[in-house]
């Protein structure tokens, strides 16, 4: 991956819905070449989906927490938070705990309901998110702009 595909994925990144004559515009580069090197990339696994980013707090939201968990029945934990919408994400990780997971939740009350579920399983440490500076931060050097372009 060049400068240029670094370029055209940063932009996907900031706005999925970019039109090619605007990312064309943005990298000095003709719309079809833009096209090409977009379907490269797909092809390639680099990018792998388009998608609307969704602001949890709207919908209903409110309470967000990281929860550090141990269990000694991993696929049934596993298949448990495939089935509960609390989580959004599942991390399989070393050390104490198996698991990182991220939960959303309505109010810290559901969050406590939600985690009793859970106890079946193992024990865990939740960690309530107080607030977030950021999240989703692009995987790609972000001050590229000033990069030159063929």
């Amino acid at each position: 991956m060049d400068r240029v595909d670094s370029k055209i994925v940063s932009l996907l990144y900031e706005n999925a819905r970019i039109p090619i004559s605007e990312m064309s515009r943005n990298i000095a580069m003709s719309q079809p070449a833009v096209t090409e090197r977009l379907r490269k990339l797909e092809e390639q696994g680099v990018i792998t989906a388009y998608r609307a980013k969704v602001d949890p707090y709207k919908l209903g939201l409110h309470t967000m927490a990281f929860v550090l968990f141990k269990t000694n029945t991993c696929k049934d934990f596993v298949a448990f938070s495939e089935s509960s919408p609390e989580i959004v994400d599942l991390y399989r990780i070393s050390g104490e705990y198996n698991f990182l997971i991220k939960v959303l939740s309505e109010t810290t009350e559901s969050m406590t309901r939600f985690l009793e579920k859970c106890n079946v399983f193992g024990f865990s440490t939740t960690l309530i998110v107080l607030s977030t500076d950021f999240e989703d931060r692009s995987l790609l050097d972000r001050d590229i702009t000033n990069y030159p372009f063929p």
